[in-house]
């Protein structure tokens, strides 16, 4: 084994790589220094170019032009102002009852919205381009001319321009002041109510017994659901 000497001392200094400087910690620290301070010209570089924001706007700057954005104008207007009519469409039609409509609708839309007319139902009597009426009847398969039946005719029968009688809620006595339903006829019907959950609509009387075509001809424009 070779003896240890000044010739080992030279190979070990020889390891160290060549060109890099040992860094003591005075030097670290001036590094430190250095990056420190390069990250703080840095960020004042940045900062400097963006734009400075204004003062926060007040609650009166921000609610005005809302207001004058949304003022109606136009079809906004018709809706702000309520713009439809209610009408009750009774009769011969599929779907009789109350129908929501835009102003300015005509009784053929009030028909479309209650399912149209029944099949060989003679519409002659009624002007389909008449413009609707908030609250108004339109009885549907009535002939020309035709009254419907004071309440004395009737039997105490609301007439067809009053309040009509629901078939969901009426008792035994409003129905029994229907034409032609008596005490049975209308046993029968609330009994078919209670039975079914209740009516979808008036032309299911014709299930119930001793009520048949006539019979809800004759109802049609006294009832509702």
């Amino acid at each position: 084994m070779p003896v240890p000497g000044r010739h080992a001392s030279r190979r070990r200094l020889r390891l160290a790589p060549r060109g890099l400087p040992s860094l003591g910690p005075a030097h670290v620290a001036l590094v430190a220094l250095a990056v420190a301070a390069a990250l703080a010209v840095t960020t004042w570089w940045v900062a400097r170019d963006q734009p400075v924001a204004g003062p926060p706007t007040t609650a009166g700057e921000t609610v005005q032009p809302l207001l004058a954005d949304v003022s109606p104008t136009g079809a906004a207007a018709t809706a702000v102002t309520g713009g439809s009519v209610t009408v009750d469409v009774a009769g011969k039609v599929r779907r009789p009852g109350i129908v929501v409509l835009d102003s300015g609708a005509r009784v053929t839309d009030a028909l479309s919205a209650a399912g149209g007319a029944k099949r060989g139902v003679d519409l002659t009597s009624l002007n389909l381009a008449r413009v609707l009426v908030d609250g108004e009847q339109i009885v549907v398969g009535a002939s020309a001319g035709a009254v419907p039946a004071s309440p004395a005719e009737a039997g105490g029968a609301p007439g067809a321009t009053g309040p009509l009688v629901n078939l969901n809620l009426a008792g035994l006595a409003e129905l029994e002041g229907l034409p032609q339903v008596g005490p049975v006829t209308a046993q029968s019907i609330i009994a078919w109510r209670d039975q079914r959950g209740g009516f979808t609509s008036v032309d299911e009387l014709l299930e119930v017994d001793g009520i048949g075509e006539k019979t809800l001809e004759r109802l049609a424009p006294y009832v509702t659901v």
